[in-house]
């Protein structure tokens, strides 16, 4: 990958900021209900810190995997609880991911939303049906290479996970919390989206919206 590729990359990170950014308040409503009504203030700030860190990166002169590695760091050290490490764990994953290919095609796409969602599974030690961001996470990765094994180009791919992502974070609604601070409520999760998925389902949405055409799927305050 070149740093034209890099660019884009960041460019990428802006797109997800920026949507979380308009989501934050919705983001700490859902959050209020089921957990410590901090979820849009943390997932703004780690991206505001991820946004800061990649302006200081020199474009022409940087990989993207380094672009990865950065919001990893920048994103664990703006962001506490589990959030943070989470996320810096995935991010991480796709700068491995991101070694390992030469252009940032449908099939690195495919690679890293893998590398992320594993990265979030592997740390998190969670699944699907836990009612975290894995209920988004999974489906966009799976629909992504499902997408890509029919031969579908880099919009459509974008496209196909990010709609996955927006049906896997309703789908948490139905779930009661066995992981993370929902869980601690119990049965009064039910009935709920999960902050973790909404939010998840954002930032996938806004990849989607980057690489490709705008997602026709949910407003993403109706997640």
């Amino acid at each position: 990958m070149s740093g034209n590729q890099a660019r884009e990359l960041a460019s990428m990170f802006y797109a997800i900021s920026e949507a979380i950014e308009a989501e934050k308040d919705f983001l700490t409503r859902l959050d209020g209900a089921i957990g410590d009504a901090d979820h849009g203030i943390s997932m703004s700030a780690g991206f505001l810190a991820v946004n800061a860190a990649l302006s200081k990166l020199d474009m022409d002169r940087c990989a993207p995997a380094d672009v990865f590695a950065t919001a990893a760091n920048a994103f664990l050290n703006a962001v506490g609880a589990s959030t943070g490490p989470l996320y810096a764990t995935a991010f991480l994953r796709a700068a491995a991911a991101a070694r390992q290919s030469e252009r940032l095609d449908g099939a690195f796409l495919c690679a890293m939303f893998t590398a992320i969602a594993d990265g979030i599974r592997e740390r998190g030690k969670g699944t699907r049906g836990d009612k975290t961001m894995l209920d988004a996470w999974l489906p966009a990765a799976e629909a992504a290479h499902a997408a890509r094994r029919r031969g579908a180009a880099l919009s459509q791919i974008a496209r196909e996970a990010a709609q996955a992502a927006a049906a896997g974070a309703a789908a948490t609604r139905a779930m009661i919390a066995s992981r993370g601070r929902a869980a601690r409520v119990g049965d009064r999760s039910l009935g709920h989206v999960d902050p973790g998925a909404a939010s998840a389902k954002i930032i996938i949405e806004a990849i989607g919206e980057h690489f490709g055409e705008p997602v026709e799927a949910e407003s993403r305050s109706g997640a």
